[in-house]
């Protein structure tokens, strides 16, 4: 008869990697964009005919691209936390710099593509569905170029080894960040520039 196994040989507990702080400001942006959406979606529904004019502007190639940009940028920093993790360096930095690139991408995008929109031709207040495009969108647009500042400086910081030894915690930390900004342009996108 075999002894019963030892606690010692039980398999780890699931870890939450990252700061528990950075998770409840990701929570508390969560409930923010959350409610966002919500009011997108609600002004969207007393108001039909100005959201699907309003629509109509916007170039749904460049909010595609957008969303391929910040998916690929998550991939980057995936590989490069993990990277760290398993102590190789030049991987890590290599994909916390890619993803602050796609964020830059990003941003560089969305700058040409607010300069081509009628938004500044007419009243914000008259036109809701203006107003709330300008503000979810450059609510985003506040967290992407955080995030990117954020990945850009632990790249730089990352090139002496200091989180090839195992310890990733803050790209892990920098890493749920970026991926909570890529899960809100995820929902975003076919929200506003989709869904009729």
């Amino acid at each position: 008869m075999n002894p019963p196994p030892s606690l010692s040989t039980a398999p780890p507990a699931p870890e939450l990697r990252g700061d528990l702080a950075m998770w409840l400001l990701i929570g508390i942006e969560m409930l923010t964009f959350g409610l966002m959406f919500v009011v997108f979606a609600v002004a969207r529904a007393r108001q039909p005919a100005v959201f699907v004019e309003g629509q109509a502007v916007l170039h749904l190639g460049a909010g595609a691209l957008n969303t391929a940009v910040l998916l690929v940028g998550s991939w980057a920093v995936a590989r490069g936390v993990h990277a760290l993790r398993a102590g190789h360096t030049r991987g890590g930095v290599a994909g916390l710099a890619g993803g602050a690139l796609c964020g830059l991408f990003f941003l560089g995008s969305k700058a040409l593509e607010y300069a081509g929109l009628p938004g500044g031709e007419q009243d914000l207040s008259e036109n809701p569905f203006f107003l709330l495009y300008f503000m979810l969108t450059g609510f985003h647009v506040m967290h992407v170029l955080a995030a990117l500042l954020m990945l850009a400086t632990l790249a730089w910081l990352a090139r002496d080894g200091r989180w090839s030894r195992g310890d990733a915690h803050a790209p892990e930390t920098v890493a749920a960040f970026w991926h909570m900004v890529d899960l809100m342009w995820i929902v975003l996108f076919p929200l506003v520039y989709v869904l009729r």
